[in-house]
């Protein structure tokens, strides 16, 4: 049996998929996203040794609870874990539970062939995707994350084809993404998806300066104040609209 590098464990997760869910965050993640409230997450190295049988027992000894619910897998990054996801997911699917991957889609490489057969098997155990789209404009993603937006892209338009279910996140900062033009980019780009169930637009915060402190690394947004909630809805506004405009236009 594969075990996985865990994080930590929340055993009352209601905004990461449907209902109440357990959720796994693993070790490990290729971004460095300006406004990280886990960089303790970042190294893959460390964290509990843990085993899909381990996880599953957790989630069974409160199944009740998570009678809504799941399991959703986030980060770090899940999918730099991919074979341990698919098989917690392969074992939770056997015992009826419904699962969610929370997810940038920073490793998805359509150019390998074995990538696409491991993300293949993972999404055939797989309920619902969680997809953080971090800045719709590849050069300005790159500033805000240190990669380009290219792959994400492409996986989300592989999960419409896959008619895998979709919710969209994404974090709106003022001074970077809090900006209309790559708004509504971004509404137009999900309006082309069909998949799509569910859009979060999430404020950003600054609650993680405190790890970041812990950790002896610079805290890259210390200027940067949170996003209030009336931006926010201003934010979904916008991207509703693009959604919107797009759906019209292609009719």
């Amino acid at each position: 049996m594969i075990s996985g590098r865990v994080h930590s464990i929340e055993s009352f997760g209601t905004v990461d998929g449907p209902g109440v869910r357990l959720v796994v965050f693993l070790k490990g993640c290729p971004m460095r996203c300006l406004y990280c409230h886990n960089p303790d997450t970042w190294d893959p190295e460390g964290g509990t040794r843990m085993t899909a049988g381990e996880i599953l027992a957790q989630f069974a000894s409160a199944r009740n609870f998570y009678k809504n619910g799941g399991i959703t897998v986030s980060g770090g990054e899940p999918l730099m874990q991919t074979a341990f996801v698919t098989e917690l997911f392969s074992m939770a699917k056997a015992e009826g539970i419904h699962t969610c991957l929370d997810t940038s889609g920073i490793t998805f490489s359509p150019d390998s062939p074995q990538a696409m057969e491991e993300i293949g098997r993972l999404l055939e155990v797989t309920d619902l995707i969680l997809l953080d789209i971090k800045h719709i404009d590849c050069e300005e993603h790159k500033k805000l994350t240190g990669h380009s937006n290219e792959n994400i892209l492409a996986f989300a338009r592989y999960l419409d084809e896959k008619k895998i279910p979709v919710w969209i996140r994404h974090v709106v900062v003022p001074g970077i993404t809090f900006k209309r033009d790559p708004l509504y980019r971004l509404g137009r780009f999900i309006g082309s998806l069909s998949n799509v169930k569910a859009l979060d637009v999430l404020p950003y915060h600054d609650m993680g300066k405190v790890k970041y402190e812990k950790l002896g690394i610079p805290y890259p947004l210390k200027d940067t104040k949170p996003l209030t909630t009336q931006q926010a809805v201003a934010a979904r506004q916008v991207i509703l609209q693009g959604i919107r405009d797009t759906r019209k236009f292609s009719q």
